[in-house]
């Protein structure tokens, strides 16, 4: 009886150290990849299977190289997490609802679970489900998580997204167990990246702090041991150095909560951001970092131990079976999208020896690539006798890219203007044409003073107008003059009174037109302006106002803003003789169309 005790207290003992025993947890995340498959920087420099030979940051066979790292050397427990906006930011983007590419290959480099965001739906909801159907049938995918996401009843375009949440191949939460720990998980669409996923409708996000508690609870109900969101909310720097954001303030609001991976808001944390005693990470953008976040689990406590960011340069030898996969997808690229259009997929058509810049989150006013944006659409519209246009604009907001030094293929310039599709086969926002009063043009003009001091990627660019303001002047007053400039030079002083029945030609893409028509809702009430075809009629419909670029051809020949910067690149002078024009030297500094006045 006296042994039986004896082996019963022993066995209770090692039981106790085995619960007490702390485990290991390293978490390495990414967010806001946005498909840069071949790296951050022109791609013909771009040599992620030699090292210390380019300047290039990321690629995905470099971050594979990284995961495979890892997981070789880490002693305890490693999960690998993308917190959205993985799609949408190359040309690699356009054959995903039909190759399904991307998914299967993250799976393969190591990723166990992605949140889908709001460039998940730049495609709509249908599109988005081809691209998680075809994925599918392609091989093994990551586990995907949308958690807030809510379908219409009555319209119908959701459907076939909401028949992947009942299959199973989308879920709201998921549950991974290794290593005899419990892991939970679910994701959030945040309330910006909600605003910023204009093609998601029908699709609607429920309230991230509510939806979470649920989640919590029934990750809880599970047992789980470790409870991960990933949030596609984000975090923005504060007035005091410090941050601030949706993703903190679900830290402050949801218990249950570990660990918060973040994305949406492109933020470089080169350390974790502590809130209510959970980490919370977030690793920038476009793959240049990999997020590397340690914790230990002991006695059922999350506690957090270290994290940083892992560059990914041309020090990291990439995975050669990635690389080679991605390779094979580029000529695909090149055969599908790019020959038809005249162009190869690594050919230079232009160079640079400046950087040119347009960041939402920095100095706005001072980008030399919005302007440079501008001018492209405005010159290549105007080329086009059909589409003649007065004005010509872009927002901050869908500039994606810089143009880095060095020589840029068709790949780089289509980087700076990667969103959306039309209703042909060529990748890109199809370019629309407005009609508005010259009274309108200035409605339009004070909005968008106002709109972008609050979001920043609503600041516009504009081409084709000099415009004179007093930032003195009272509410909808600031605009004291405005001068449309005609191909011939000429300068037209536009008037705005009522009497003035003119129309001047808006042009921007198809997404950005449609703020236009809002512009009553965002000057509550105040202003309302409505955009009309050539010859007064009003236009409710945006599709109805694409400018078709060759009327000779049957169906409407859709103008993209990529393929405008590339014809107006390549319409520039070679200065160093070298075959290859040069961006012009003018826009090394910001090309101004707005000039502050007294009223006085």
């Amino acid at each position: 009886m006296r042994i039986g005790f004896i082996v019963i207290l022993l066995i209770s003992e090692v039981i106790a150290l085995t619960a007490q025993e702390p485990k290991r947890i390293v978490i390495l995340h990414t967010n806001d990849m946005h498909s840069r498959l071949t790296g951050y920087g022109p791609e013909s420099y771009y040599s992620p299977l030699t090292v210390n030979d380019d300047k290039t940051t990321g690629g995905f066979a470099r971050i594979a190289a990284v995961i495979e790292n890892e997981k070789k050397h880490n002693t305890g427990t490693t999960l690998v997490l993308d917190a959205g906006d993985f799609l949408m930011g190359t040309l690699f983007q356009h054959l995903e609802p039909t190759t399904g590419f991307q998914l299967p290959l993250m799976k393969k480099i190591g990723y166990d679970v992605v949140c889908i965001g709001n460039h998940e739906f730049d495609y709509g909801p249908e599109k988005l489900t081809d691209i998680v159907a075809s994925s599918s049938k392609r091989g093994v995918l990551p586990a995907v998580l949308l958690g807030n996401a809510v379908f219409c009843k009555k319209d119908g375009r959701d459907d076939s997204l909401e028949g992947l949440f009942r299959s199973g191949t989308i879920k709201r939460t998921d549950i991974i167990e290794r290593d005899g720990i419990k892991f939970g998980f679910f994701s959030l669409m945040g309330k910006v990246a909600d605003e910023n996923a204009a093609y998601a409708k029908p699709v609607k996000f429920s309230k991230q702090i509510a939806t979470a508690k649920k989640l919590v609870k029934d990750l809880e109900k599970e047992g789980c041991d470790i409870i991960i969101c990933l949030s596609h909310s984000g975090i923005d720097p504060d007035k005091n150095g410090g941050w601030t954001g949706e993703d903190t303030e679900l830290a402050e609001k949801v218990r249950g909560i570990d660990v918060i991976i973040s994305g949406h808001t492109h933020s470089q944390l080169d350390r974790p951001l502590i809130v209510n005693g959970i980490p919370i990470v977030q690793a920038g953008d476009n793959g240049r970092y990999v997020g590397r976040l340690e914790i230990i689990l002991e006695n059922g406590s999350v506690k957090f131990k270290d994290g940083n960011l892992i560059p990914i340069d041309d020090k990291i030898p990439g995975e050669t079976e990635i690389e080679s996969g991605i390779i094979e997808q580029e000529r695909i690229v090149s055969k599908e999208i790019l020959k038809p259009l005249g162009m190869e997929y690594g050919k230079s058509i232009a160079e640079s020896d400046f950087l040119m810049v347009c960041d939402e989150q920095g100095d706005v006013e001072g980008s030399n690539l919005g302007p440079f944006v501008a001018d492209a659409i405005h010159a290549y519209v105007n080329k086009h006798p059909e589409s003649v246009t007065d004005v010509s604009l872009v927002a901050t907001g869908v500039i994606r890219e810089r143009i880095i030094p060095g020589f840029q293929t068709a790949p780089d310039i289509f980087r700076v203007m990667s969103m959306g599709s039309g209703k042909d086969n060529v990748p890109g926002y199809p370019l629309a044409r407005v009609f508005v009063t010259g009274k309108e043009l200035k409605s339009i003009l004070e909005i968008m003073n106002i709109a972008w001091k609050s979001t920043p990627g609503n600041y516009c660019y504009f081409s084709g107008i000099r415009v004179e303001t007093n930032p003195e002047g009272g509410m909808l007053k600031k605009i004291l003059k405005v001068e449309v400039i005609k191909q011939d030079g000429a300068i037209q002083s536009v008037d705005f009174s009522k009497k003035n029945k003119t129309l001047y030609a808006v042009t921007a893409n198809s997404y950005i037109l449609q703020f236009i028509g809002i512009i009553k809702k965002m000057s509550y009430g105040l202003v309302n302006v409505t955009p009309k075809d050539k010859d007064g009629n009003k236009i409710s419909d945006m599709n109805n106002a694409v400018i078709d670029m060759d009327t000779k051809k049957a169906g409407i020949q859709e103008g993209k803003e990529w393929l405008a910067l590339i014809e107006y690149l390549q319409s520039m002078k070679d200065i160093n003789g070298n075959g290859i024009p040069d961006i012009d030297s003018k826009y090394r500094n910001p090309v101004k169309t707005h000039f502050q006045v007294s009223s006085k």
